[in-house]
Order: C-alpha cells, then sequence, then structure tokens
C-alpha cells in the first residue's frame, strides 16, 4: 500500500452492530494494522448499545486482541482464515490430556505457560481497567504490546493468555454450527454497511482530500451519520410494509425478517437536482408523518 499511496493511503475501521447501525468509525493510515483499532471505538462507544461481543476477520485477530476482550468482559469472535493451522494450547501435560480426550487431546500440542500469567495477573487486570476506563487508547496498547519481544514480561503474559482464550474460541467455533453461522451473518451484514457507504460516498469519486485527521474524521462521521439516516429510514418503512402485510391477511415469518437487510440503495437517488415542493409533499403524509406505501407490483406470470 505504502508504495502506491506514498503514505496518503486512508481507510476507516467501522463497527456495526446487529440492528444494521453504525456506532463506530475511525480513521486510520493503510499500512496501520487493522488489528490496533478492534477495540477503540467499542471502549469510545458512546451510545446507549450494550456491546457483549465484536465479529471481525483475521485482520482484526491478534493474540493481544483475544487476551483484552476477555479482561474487559467481553468476546471476540473472528472468522479465522485457516484456522486448522493455528496452535491450540492445553493447560496440563500431554499424557493427561490425551487420556482424558483421546481425539481432541493430539490437536493440543501447545503447553500454556500458567505460571507466567498467575505472576502477572494482577498487571494484566491493571492494563484492562485502563483501557476501559479511558486511561490509555487500546490501538496504543495493542501495538506497543503486540510487536514486543518476549523479553517483556507483561508482553508475553498477555500472549500466553490471549493463546488460551484463542484456543477456547477454536473449540467452541469448531464445535457448535450455530456459532459459526451467527459469525458469518454478523460479517454480511458490515459487508452490507460497507456497500451501502461505498454507493454514498460518491463525491470527489469517493476520495477523502482533507489533510488533517479532525477533518478526515468529520468527514466519515458525516458518511456514517448519512449510511444510519438510511438504515433508519428503510428499516421504517418496512415496519409499514410488513404491518400492511399482514393487515391484508398474508403471514410474514418473523424468522425471516431477521435476516432481511435494511442496508439498500435502491430507494436512494444519487445523482442530479432534486426540486421539492414542500407543501405539496406534506399534504401526501398520513397522520403518523409517513409516505403513502407504494403499490405492489402484480406478479408475473
Amino acid at each position: 500500500m505504502k508504495k502506491y499511496f506514498a503514505g496518503q493511503g486512508l481507510s476507516t475501521y467501522t463497527h456495526v452492530s446487529d440492528q444494521h447501525t453504525t456506532f463506530g468509525t475511525k480513521v486510520i493510515v493503510v499500512t496501520r494494522r487493522e488489528a490496533h483499532y478492534v477495540l477503540d471505538e467499542i471502549m469510545g462507544n458512546k451510545t446507549d448499545l450494550p456491546i457483549t461481543e465484536h465479529a471481525t476477520d483475521t485482520h482484526g485477530v491478534t493474540l493481544v486482541n483475544f487476551a483484552l476482550f476477555d479482561l474487559v468482559g467481553m468476546r471476540l469472535s473472528p472468522r479465522i482464515r485457516d484456522l486448522g493451522k493455528i496452535a491450540l494450547y492445553r493447560m496440563d501435560p500431554q499424557r493427561d490430556v490425551n487420556s482424558l480426550w483421546p481425539v481432541a487431546g493430539p490437536l493440543l500440542t501447545q503447553k500454556i505457560n500458567m505460571g507466567l500469567i498467575e505472576d502477572n495477573w494482577d498487571d494484566l487486570l491493571r492494563l484492562a481497567g485502563s483501557i476501559k476506563f479511558g486511561h490509555a487508547t487500546a490501538s496504543l496498547i495493542v501495538g506497543k504490546l503486540s510487536a514486543s519481544s518476549r523479553q517483556n514480561t507483561l508482553a508475553a503474559a498477555l500472549k500466553e493468555y490471549g493463546a488460551l482464550r484463542r484456543t477456547v474460541y477454536a473449540a467452541r467455533y469448531l464445535a457448535d454450527e450455530t456459532y459459526r453461522r451467527k459469525i458469518a451473518r454478523q460479517l454480511n451484514k458490515g459487508e452490507s454497511l460497507h456497500s451501502l457507504r461505498r454507493s454514498l460516498l460518491y463525491a470527489h469519486e469517493g476520495a477523502i482530500r482533507h489533510r488533517h485527521l479532525a477533518a478526515q474524521t468529520e468527514q466519515a462521521w458525516c458518511l456514517t451519520l448519512l449510511t444510519n439516516s438510511v438504515v433508519t429510514w428503510t428499516t421504517e418503512y418496512f415496519g409499514l410494509a410488513i404491518a400492511q402485510m399482514r393487515a391484508e391477511g398474508r403471514a410474514v415469518d418473523d424468522k425471516l425478517l431477521a435476516h432481511i437487510s435494511p442496508a439498500h440503495s435502491e430507494n436512494v437517488n444519487f445523482f442530479g437536482t432534486i426540486n421539492v415542493e414542500v407543501d405539496t409533499e406534506l399534504a401526501k403524509l398520513d397522520p403518523a408523518g409517513y409516505r403513502p406505501l407504494r403499490p405492489r407490483r402484480p406478479n408475473r406470470v
């Protein structure tokens, strides 16, 4: 990336909720690893959303993140590429593990250094407290500790604990199909929101031309506000359409509604000049303030 952008490329790390809304947006340089910024907007979340779990792809995964998510009381649920190649850890000697779990035991090829974790447990809790209460940004800590050598005792202990938490995650991921599907659904929501954001960011061909971080962040948050507005508007009218369908006697399964995405752009006019007769448009609204629904197209045979 640096070869082509000459240090000028930017990316935004966005956090998407279960309701398809974006609650966190952070501008980062493309040469920096995304995993360093996973916790920033979660811990700095200003909304009322109770964040308990975060799904991400391989780019958002490090052993340090696995450890910190657990230490601050949350769960990291990634979809890791080449999951079968990661090392799985055990707490007991190999012989004891093999005797207890003849099938799974041989897969646990590495032994956790529990003594290192126990000796540094108080420091690990203080580190998590610093992140949770905003005394230090997670991106700074994750970046520094992920790059630290084994000579840094605290970093080594954090990575050991992260290896333990990653093993627990891998066991659950491989054994629980529902868990795997939940992660896939959440990541698909993020991709649908990214597609909508790209469609909305058409001015200047999607380029961010501001030089300073504050202005870049402001533009990114304006895009987030617009994206959330489209999602909210679409969700509201989906609800009206479903209510009308049910009033007409049509059966609509709530389980199917959970898989409908409001991150659509077909109803958005991106280009041209739009002239709006305010009084005429207001006269079309019903008593609740909504526009009338479009008539349903007849099914083609």
